[in-house]
């Protein structure tokens, strides 16, 4: 996301700084709030795995991954250290382990749907106050439309079926075992397919215009009871 921003020919620095303050609360408090929904879930099906690594906390230290939290900064998507669950001690372990995945993705969902709510009375009460200063309401409009496009993009993101992302985790709830474990064959080779896929298949192109349908949804519903932007 920051080096779309600053190769950008509409580049200004209300986006950098609206990109920057949205990449860091997802870092310290988004990404934490989706690594403590994988513990919470393993937790409340009987995994006591996450409480026992300490994992059951809103602590970041606790759950930031450095590279992830670059990828976040840098390009809009990324990770957090993965929740270790051991599924033997669900009571229906596909179901349970399906669950736990599912349950770190919705949570960006669910933030991403409150951010918008709070878009058009916060951006707007802020406006109406501070309108002789057009550059807070730049970087408070940037920051917004960052903070929910990147909360929904993690989301998706993390549940592309490919390991280890959350979605695979869910796959395997779906595909019986003999083909889960031939798909996990290559789970070392799943970051280059990842790559290979989303560059040259179009899967950015249409992931992209998911998150953005996302979006303008979440958005749609705020000025629904609240009022346009302006």
């Amino acid at each position: 996301m920051l080096l779309d921003i600053l190769t950008s020919s509409d580049f200004t620095w209300e986006m950098v700084f609206g990109s920057i303050l949205a990449s860091l609360i997802l870092i310290f408090l988004v990404s934490p709030v989706h690594e403590l929904s994988h513990a919470a879930a393993a937790l409340a099906l009987g995994d006591k795995t996450p409480k026992w690594q300490g994992r059951i906390t809103l602590n970041p230290l606790a759950h930031i991954d450095y590279i992830g939290s670059l990828m976040i900064l840098l390009f809009g998507f990324g990770w957090a250290k993965p929740v270790e669950v051991n599924m033997r001690n669900f009571k229906n372990p596909k179901a349970g382990m399906a669950i736990t995945a599912l349950a770190g993705p919705l949570s960006n969902f669910i933030i991403a749907f409150i951010a918008s709510l709070f878009f058009v009375p916060v951006f707007n009460f802020c406006n109406s106050i501070y309108f002789e200063s057009e550059k807070f309401a730049m970087i408070l409009w940037y920051f917004f439309n960052y903070f929910i496009l990147i909360s929904i993009s993690i989301g998706i993101f993390n549940l592309i079926p490919i390991p280890p992302l959350d979605g695979s985790r869910i796959l395997s709830s779906i595909l019986p075992d003999k083909y889960y474990y031939q798909l996990m064959r290559y789970e070392q080779y799943s970051f280059i397919i990842f790559i290979v896929a989303f560059y040259a298949l179009g899967v950015g192109d249409f992931l992209s215009d998911v998150v953005h349908g996302i979006f303008d949804s979440f958005t749609e519903i705020s000025e629904s009871i609240f009022g346009p932007i302006w």
